[in-house]
């Protein structure tokens, strides 16, 4: 087969998107977060590591049926999305039930949180110091920070991918421009 007529794309990649890398932030600072401020047998230690693992885990599913289905990558990306906004109202319920304040967009410590987001390679680490905070205040809205900007990553990965659905199609119209492709290539090898 031919570069011009492979009907199945490049897939995959998901480590690369940003959104996927935070959402690993997000999933390993849940863990610290929920192992420090819950007791077992509480369930929302449970029901949070498994919002934030779903945001993690769709992406990566997400990103490797791509090949096959943009519709069902589309899905999975919302999936993702849906469950990390799940996950933010567990973090909004903690400080709310605690009275401690969420901070809004204008707040000082959510415009240093920006520009520490904007570190090439940002990892766990890169975000340590707020979310191992001493005070549970910073510690859930840190967390609430990154998931504001992984599902805003997610929802502009969304319209991208229907943007690229609109241009190109889905699988079949690819296997069937595939087909006809081939099938003039060898009609005028026969001529």
């Amino acid at each position: 087969m031919t570069a011009t007529n492979n009907f199945i794309p490049k897939h995959g990649g998901y480590r690369k998107l940003l959104s996927f890398q935070r959402a690993e932030v997000i999933y390993d600072g849940t863990i610290y977060f929920v192992n420090r401020f819950y007791r077992k047998p509480d369930r929302t230690i449970d029901q949070m590591v498994q919002a934030a693992r779903s945001g993690k885990q769709n992406i990566v599913e997400g990103s490797m049926a791509s090949a096959t289905s943009k519709e069902f990558e589309i899905k999975l990306m919302n999936v993702a999305r849906a469950s990390l906004e799940e996950l933010k109202m567990d973090y909004e319920d903690f400080l709310r039930t605690r009275k401690l304040p969420i901070w809004d967009k204008d707040h000082r410590l959510v415009t240093h949180f920006r520009q520490i987001n904007r570190t090439p390679n940002a990892n766990y680490q890169t975000f340590e110091k707020g979310i191992e905070n001493e005070n549970p205040e910073i510690c859930a809205n840190v967390m609430i920070c990154l998931i504001n900007i992984t599902t805003y990553l997610l929802a502009r990965q969304i319209t991208a991918l229907e943007k690229e659905f609109l241009e190109n199609g889905g699988l079949r119209e690819r296997m069937t421009k595939a087909r006809l492709e081939n099938r003039n290539k060898n009609r005028n090898n026969q001529i």
